[in-house]
């Protein structure tokens, strides 16, 4: 079937947040998330970087995920900060999730683009991650937690690689949420 503009402006425009706590703890197939991957490896890249790099956390590592982040919040949250509730949601996401995805990207050695475009093709990914998710029916979510944004040692990260996130996925049962956005008319000026 041919790839048309109307369902390519759909795709777009169905994406939303859907967050682990209605996830329904269906398993997504391994062929899926890997689909998602390579989905994720055609994003743009200035002078084909390739920065993004991948940490796939399924089945028990969920749980070592959850006490991770749980034992982060705990030990670098000053207790008059401290929320039972945030605590709880730390360390309970990931098992309510079928997969976590470590968003990671692996800086150039040489230094050949800037950062900023480092970000932005990992960025460029992560959304091809998202629409994958959304044309399965998987419900998906980028958390940028600090426990995340610090996981260098955790994640056994490379010199020159860093954690932008985490990237919740699960089936949900959520009916189709509205889109909230601002005309694009308010945010452009043409000129001629």
């Amino acid at each position: 079937m041919p790839v048309t503009p109307e369902l390519v402006a759909e795709l777009m425009r169905k994406r939303r947040s859907i967050f682990p706590k209605t996830y329904n703890r269906k398993p997504i197939p391994r062929a899926i998330i890997e689909e998602m991957l390579e989905n994720a490896n055609w994003a743009p890249t200035h002078r084909l970087t390739e920065p993004w790099r991948f940490k796939v956390f399924t089945g028990k590592a969920l749980a070592r995920l959850g006490d991770y982040l749980g034992d982060f919040y705990l030990n670098n949250t000053p207790p008059a900060e401290f929320s039972e509730a945030k605590f709880n949601k730390s360390k309970e996401s990931p098992k309510l999730s079928a997969c976590v995805i470590a968003i990671c990207m692996q800086r150039d050695a040489k230094a050949c683009v800037p950062e900023w475009e480092e970000l932005a093709a990992v960025a460029c990914a992560v959304q091809n991650m998202w629409l994958t998710c959304t044309a399965h029916g998987i419900g998906s979510y980028w958390s940028t937690p600090k426990a995340a944004l610090e996981a260098e040692t955790f994640l056994g990260l490379a010199e020159g690689e860093r954690c932008l996130g985490l990237f919740y996925m699960g089936y949900h049962d959520m009916p189709e949420l509205p889109g909230k956005r601002s005309p694009v008319a308010e945010k452009t000026t043409w000129i001629f």
